[in-house]
């Protein structure tokens, strides 16, 4: 029986190997309970070009008082902030890897916000 996590992964293992062999640069996303995390890693996976969380005292500034980042509005400046960054790296394309997560709620939201802020995918 495997747990919810390795189900997950293995989920993920998949659409990781897809991008792989498409060798763009990659907008990957890990949902926590608490913050919402999005990296752009390069095509060969080695270099991590831009990453954005909710966890980063700047956007928990912008946050509120509560600074929570577990909701689809936390996600949204997640998904900008991070269209922002890999724009600044020269990053135009990149495939959307939401390692394994539902296509759904805050993993929707980041996606949105980041194509509506030029990121191609």
């Amino acid at each position: 029986m495997l747990t919810k996590k390795e189900q997950r992964l293995r989920r993920a293992r998949q659409t990781r190997i897809r991008i792989a062999n498409q060798g763009v640069a990659r907008l990957t996303v890990n949902r926590t309970n608490l913050h919402i995390y999005a990296s752009v890693i390069s095509g060969d996976g080695s270099k991590v070009l831009a990453t954005a969380s909710t966890a980063e005292a700047e956007v928990r500034q912008s946050l509120g008082a509560s600074g929570k980042g577990g909701n689809v509005a936390a996600a949204q400046i997640i998904g900008k902030r991070v269209a922002e960054k890999a724009k600044a790296a020269g990053i135009e394309k990149v495939a959307f890897d939401r390692a394994g997560f539902a296509y759904h709620g805050r993993v929707k939201a980041l996606a949105d916000a980041a194509r509506e802020a030029g990121l191609q995918f």
